[in-house]
């Protein structure tokens, strides 16, 4: 630990700075009382254009940006870069379904996906799934933060679990003081961190390693002599398909997640969305630089450090800083990593801790709760949140950290036809959507568990290829296990439509629809909603 004192000096006082610029976020666009989710969860839905930026900036690259995608380059190569195409897609989705959800629910003061369900649908049952679908979801996700401030803590020579827990013991802390206002403000910093660690780290980098193409010819070189058939730094016949679909998948997914609602909800009106999602894209040419860091790792020889015997790959790009740049710049490195996971551990915790307060506890254990206890409760469901996160580290292999966030992809995607096309249409029928939802989500399970990688060792959920061949086809393609899943989710939901409207059986009433809030089709709310077909 002594080799690394510089570097974990600089990393404990910025991260002691930035936490307590969490609890000082109490304070910031201070309000009345925090004691309401829309005070303490959703920030007042006060936030403008430089404070979203931020916020959902922070909230959508995460650790998994920093850690999961340069590693996933590092041991597969070119199918790295899905996440660089799937960024490209989710904007333009977010115009399309993320301005209807806050537009329904800033009319109707919904604060979870699960509200917007409840709602449009008329079943409790229905929302109770999605908002334990969101829950679940969003456990590996933070566990994925996790994974990216324990590789920076083992690259210092930091070894055991207590340290982990300390830093999330703060990062409780303030979240439970400060909620939403704490990731906004400390997002700030975080992004500018971040900036400046990965052009300085494209540009110094490449200039040590003899240029790119000395980069990208020490990649091929060793995913030549590798005996996988799927890596490299192009794709190959049996990978495309999972490409193409792994991509699209995931920008599927990206904005069903809980924390993706909570950020955008937190906007002060459409305006802010709307330009947020216009210059939000240009994180994915960050996204680009950081996904080559993976590359230059092999270039460099970089090899991760071994814990009980068994290489921790998650800490490919921690030790890359490590080689590469004095101790001073890599401790601020280090600390730009771990932030980066602070930011939206925190905004996860929030998301998931509202979905229990609002579509759980107030639906079905306590219906009269006021407002401060719904606050009150949220505080204490993201402490359990975090504490679960935890759990997830210490019992679960994380080997490549992404697999964890792949598992909650395939999961958080089965809520699209309740979500997503809820706000498109009412065709579907509530339990048509239920048992849709249920068999999408055990085929999307089961075909998780079947997946192995016999490199690793690990025989189940070791990632999101499915191989077409479990399915009795005469090819080795793989396809992402999530969009096989909703399409069973799907087919369901249509067939369980059909037997319901056949046999007549009544549907739930529609919340959203004008009569239900006292306005006609000219009120300038409904041209906002556009849900009144």
């Amino acid at each position: 630990m002594g080799a690394h004192l510089t570097e974990i000096i600089v990393f404990t006082v910025l991260f002691l700075t930035v936490s307590g610029m969490g609890f000082v976020a109490s304070r910031w666009r201070r309000p009345h009382s925090l004691a309401s989710l829309d005070e303490w969860g959703l920030g007042g839905r006060s936030f403008g254009s430089w404070v979203t930026w931020f916020l959902i900036g922070g909230d959508l690259y995460t650790a998994y940006t920093f850690v999961a995608v340069p590693a996933l380059l590092w041991g597969a190569g070119a199918a790295g870069f899905f996440a660089m195409p799937y960024t490209v897609i989710t904007y333009p989705l977010v115009f399309l379904v993320l301005l209807r959800l806050w537009s329904v629910s800033h009319v109707h003061g919904f604060v979870t996906p699960a509200d917007f369900v409840r709602a449009r649908f008329g079943s409790p049952t229905l929302a109770l799934l999605i908002a334990i679908t969101g829950i679940v979801a969003t456990m590996p996700y933070i566990a994925l933060q996790l994974v990216g401030i324990e590789a920076v803590l083992k690259s210092m020579g930091v070894t055991g679990h207590l340290p982990i827990i300390i830093a999330f013991a703060i990062l409780a802390a303030y979240t439970y003081q400060s909620g939403l206002r704490a990731p906004a403000l400390i997002a700030f910093v975080k992004d500018a961190l971040i900036y400046v660690v990965i052009l300085t780290a494209v540009v110094v980098i490449p200039l040590k390693l003899g240029g790119w193409g000395s980069i990208f010819d020490a990649a091929e070189a060793k995913f030549a002599a590798t005996p996988a058939p799927g890596d490299g730094i192009l794709l190959g016949s049996g990978n495309q398909l999972q490409y193409v679909t792994l991509a699209l998948g995931s920008a599927l997914a990206l904005f069903l997640y809980p924390h993706s609602v909570t950020g955008v909800l937190a906007s002060r009106n459409r305006d802010v969305i709307k330009r947020n999602m216009s210059a939000l894209p240009a994180y994915s040419l960050l996204l680009g630089l950081i996904a080559l860091l993976g590359y230059m790792a092999i270039a460099a020889g970089v090899k991760p450090v071994v814990t009980d015997g068994r290489p921790d790959n998650n800490t490919i790009v921690p030790q890359l800083f490590d080689q590469m740049f004095p101790d001073w710049f890599t401790g601020v490195a280090y600390a730009a990593v771990g932030i980066g996971a602070l930011v939206p551990a925190a905004i996860m915790s929030i998301a998931a801790a509202n979905l229990f307060t609002r579509n759980i506890y107030r639906e079905f254990l306590r219906p009269d709760a006021s407002d401060a206890d719904e606050a009150r409760v949220s505080k204490i469901v993201s402490l359990l949140v975090k504490v679960g996160a935890v759990l997830f580290i210490l019992f679960l292999d994380t080997g490549f950290s992404i697999d964890l966030q792949l598992v909650g992809g395939v999961i958080i995607l089965q809520t699209l036809p309740s979500v997503g096309l809820g706000l498109y249409t009412r065709w579907f029928h509530r339990g048509g959507l239920v048992a849709g939802w249920a068999a999408g989500m055990a085929a999307g399970v089961l075909m998780l568990y079947s997946i192995g990688n016999p490199a690793t060792g690990k025989a189940h959920f070791a990632g999101s290829a499915f191989p077409l061949g479990n399915l009795g086809l005469d090819t080795k393609v793989t396809v992402y296990a999530g969009l096989l899943a909703l399409a069973v989710n799907l087919l369901v939901a249509v067939l369980g439509t059909l037997v319901a409207r056949t046999a007549g059986l009544a549907d739930g009433g529609d919340l959203t629809q004008p009569d239900h809030y006292g306005a006609d089709e000219g009120d300038p709310r409904v041209r906002d909603l556009d849900l009144v077909g």
